[in-house]
């Protein structure tokens, strides 16, 4: 599907859904063009090398899946390959694709899902206007800014899934709660992978002298690198805080298992002296003064009984029981 916002000071915003008046569009040079391509077609893929003439390298990174953030210079455009947060009824986190070519005067979008960004940026500037009007890397800006913004609600997902698992840990801990560990672990790592190229892109693009990004507007992209370094930070102190809560799930399975240990030690000790009683009686001799006695049977019970006892007292004593 490809959406065409267009603006300029004499006709204001028009929008356009279909690819046939993009050539005359960006021939005009009064105008700001803003072009969404979201799940492409091939034939609507095709405007990326026919209209714009962009480099056949950047048009297969754009169409191909890119796992990191980038940004390449082309001279007269820029190829951005950035990764925004999407929402999962699982509370799992998952990202989705964006890709930017940023020109003079437009800027192509391309996605293969639908972004709440590009929707509330589309939604504001047909509304109020105020970034295309001032240019596309005001518009490129805005669109960044809301996709960093969507950020941080996985970032309370993340303090509130880590709040429970550390519960959980010291309460009953089990094979889920591993399980539950690792996964965090995984979508935390995954944040850091994201976040922390993207935050040196941020970078570029606020302080390189890019031809098609004015010193206005570089400012703006400084508040979005300074979002995207406490996110960064933020994802090392969640990834520290999971191995903390794996160590921890681990102490406390092990002092567990000692204290299983220690009671089958109790309980082995304990019948020890009892299976030497038993075995000495247990011998065929002849010669044996006890297996004759009216009693014996009843003085060993009697015997095997105290020791027993005593036994659990002493652990008792030493408080190993």
């Amino acid at each position: 599907m490809i959406s065409i916002l267009v603006y300029s000071a004499e006709e204001g915003h028009r929008l356009f859904n279909r690819v046939e008046p993009l050539p005359s569009l960006l021939a005009d040079k009064r105008n700001w063009v803003w072009v969404d391509l979201e799940a492409a077609t091939p034939e609507e893929s095709e405007i990326l090398s026919r209209d714009f003439h962009f480099h056949p390298l950047a048009i297969e990174d754009c169409i191909s899946e890119t796992p990191l953030p980038k940004v390449d210079d082309y001279g007269e455009y820029i190829f951005l390959v950035l990764h925004g947060s999407r929402p999962m009824t699982d509370h799992t986190f998952v990202t989705a694709e964006m890709n930017f070519f940023l020109g003079p005067r437009y800027l192509v979008s391309y996605h293969d899902e639908p972004s709440r960004s590009i929707h509330k940026t589309r939604e504001r500037c047909v509304r109020e206007g105020p970034a295309i009007t001032r240019g596309v890397d005001f518009l490129l800006h805005e669109i960044l800014d809301a996709m960093v913004d969507n950020y941080f609600p996985v970032l309370d997902q993340f303090d509130a899934r880590i709040d429970r698992i550390e519960e959980e840990v010291f309460a009953r801990p089990d094979r889920e709660t591993l399980n539950k560990i690792f996964s965090l672990k995984k979508e935390v790592m995954h944040l850091r992978r994201v976040a922390s190229p993207q935050r040196e892109i941020l970078n570029r693009l606020s302080r390189d002298p890019f031809p098609v990004i004015s010193s206005k507007a570089a400012v703006y992209f400084r508040d979005v690198y300074d979002h995207l370094a406490r996110i960064s930070d933020l994802a090392e102190s969640y990834r520290d805080l999971v191995t903390s809560a794996l160590d921890a799930y681990l102490s406390v399975v092990s002092n567990r298992l000692n204290e299983i240990m220690k009671l089958l030690t109790v309980f082995t000790a304990t019948l020890m002296p009892l299976t030497v009683l038993t075995g000495i009686y247990g011998m065929n001799f002849q010669n044996m003064p006890e297996l004759h006695s009216r009693y014996g049977y009843f003085i060993v019970l009697g015997i095997m009984a105290l020791t027993s006892i005593g036994m659990l007292l002493f652990f008792r004593k030493k408080k190993w029981l």
